[in-house]
C-alpha cells in the first residue's frame, strides 16, 4: 500500500463548477495566499481537455512551487466531468469522504485529489445529491448539531449532526430565478439589472411568500403576483426582478420550515460564494431565524480537512 506523501507546505484548493472555475494557492496555514477565478466551468469545456484548463490556470503557482497538491471538489467530478467519482451516502463523516476520494497524477507530477459528492438516499421520489457543498459544509463544522444552508442555482438545506452531515434536500430556486428573470414575462416588464439589490422589494416579496394565508399563500399565484402588482401601481419596472427574488427565496424558507428544517427562534448557518448570503440573511431575519454566515473559506477548510483525513488513513494510489 502506498502512503501519501509528506506535506510540501502549500496546496491547491479547486471548486470547479459547471459555470466558473475557483482556484486557491493555500499556505501550510490554511490561508488563502492567491486566488483567482474564471469562466471555464466544465461545461465550456471541449473535448475534455480538462488538465490543460487546470494547468493554465494553476500553472504559474506550479511554476513556482513545484508540484503541489491539487485538491478538487464540485462538478468536476460529475458524471459530466474529469473523472465520475461514486457519491458517499448520507449520514457521512470527514473520513468518509476521504475514503471516497480518488487520486490522479497530473502530467507535471501533482497529486490531483478529487472529491466526491454526497446522496441522501431517504429522498423521494429519487435520491438527492451534492457535489461540492459537502465540502463547504466541513469547512463551516461539524462539531455541533446544526442547520446549513447553502444558496445556490439548486439550494441546499442540510442537517448536520455531532461529526457528521446527517441529511440534505436540494430547492431549485436559483434556477427558476434565472428562468423567470430571462424568458418570462417577468423578462419582458422588469426594469434593466442594477448591481444595487433594491432591498425594500426585495423584502416585500419574502414576506408575501411568509405571510400570505390560504389561497394567496399559492406559489403559483404568487408569481403572477408581479404581473398584477405593475397592473396595481404598486410595483415599478425597477422592483420586479427583487419583488421575484423575494418571493423564490421566501417561499424555500417557507417550504423548508414545512419540511421540518428549521423553526423561528433557531439559528442557521449560510454558507455561499455567488453573492446570495445577503438576500438569504435578510431572509432569515424576516422568517425570525439567526444566522450565521460563512464564504469562499469554507470550501478552503473543508478540502483542507477531507485532505488531512486522507492523509491519515494513506488510502492506496488508484
Amino acid at each position: 500500500m502506498a502512503q501519501t506523501s509528506e506535506p510540501s507546505g502549500k496546496v491547491i484548493v479547486v471548486d470547479w463548477g459547471t459555470t466558473s472555475l475557483r482556484a486557491a494557492l493555500v499556505s501550510p496555514a490554511g490561508k488563502t495566499i492567491e486566488f483567482v477565478e474564471n469562466g471555464c466551468g466544465i461545461q465550456f469545456i471541449a473535448d475534455r481537455k480538462f488538465e490543460p484548463e487546470l494547468l493554465k490556470t494553476v500553472g504559474p503557482w506550479l511554476k513556482t512551487h513545484g508540484k503541489l497538491p491539487v485538491i478538487a471538489s464540485g462538478m468536476i467530478t460529475s458524471r459530466n466531468g474529469w473523472v465520475e467519482v461514486p457519491y458517499i451516502s448520507c449520514p457521512a463523516r470527514v473520513v468518509d469522504l476521504a475514503e471516497g476520494t480518488v487520486r490522479r497524477r497530473l502530467s507535471n507530477g501533482s497529486e490531483l485529489f478529487l472529491l466526491p459528492g454526497l446522496t441522501d438516499r431517504s429522498r423521494r421520489p429519487f435520491p438527492d445529491v451534492m457535489r461540492g457543498e459537502e465540502t463547504q459544509i466541513v469547512g463551516f463544522g461539524l462539531q455541533r448539531p446544526a442547520t446549513i444552508v447553502l444558496p445556490g442555482t439548486h439550494s441546499k438545506w442540510a442537517k448536520v449532526e455531532t461529526g457528521q452531515i446527517a441529511k440534505f434536500q436540494t430547492f431549485v430556486t436559483g434556477e427558476i430565478f434565472a428562468l423567470l428573470s430571462q424568458h418570462s414575462f417577468i423578462a419582458k416588464t422588469a426594469g434593466e439589472a442594477s448591481a444595487t439589490a433594491n432591498w425594500p422589494a426585495f423584502e416585500r416579496g419574502v414576506n408575501v411568500a411568509k405571510n400570505m394565508l390560504d389561497a394567496d399563500a399559492a406559489f403559483l399565484t404568487q408569481l403572477f403576483s408581479a404581473r398584477t402588482g405593475m397592473l396595481a401601481n404598486e410595483l415599478g419596472p425597477e422592483d420586479i426582478r427583487d419583488f421575484i427574488s423575494g418571493v423564490l427565496i421566501g417561499n424555500e424558507f417557507r417550504e423548508a420550515q414545512c419540511c421540518g428544517w428549521t423553526e423561528a427562534g433557531q439559528k442557521i448557518g449560510i454558507v455561499g460564494n455567488d453573492g446570495l448570503n445577503e438576500r438569504y440573511s435578510r431572509a432569515a431575519n424576516l422568517f425570525e431565524l439567526f444566522p450565521t454566515e460563512g464564504g469562499d473559506q469554507a470550501v478552503v477548510a473543508g478540502a483542507l480537512e477531507i485532505y488531512s483525513a486522507l492523509r491519515q488513513s494513506a488510502v492506496e494510489v488508484a
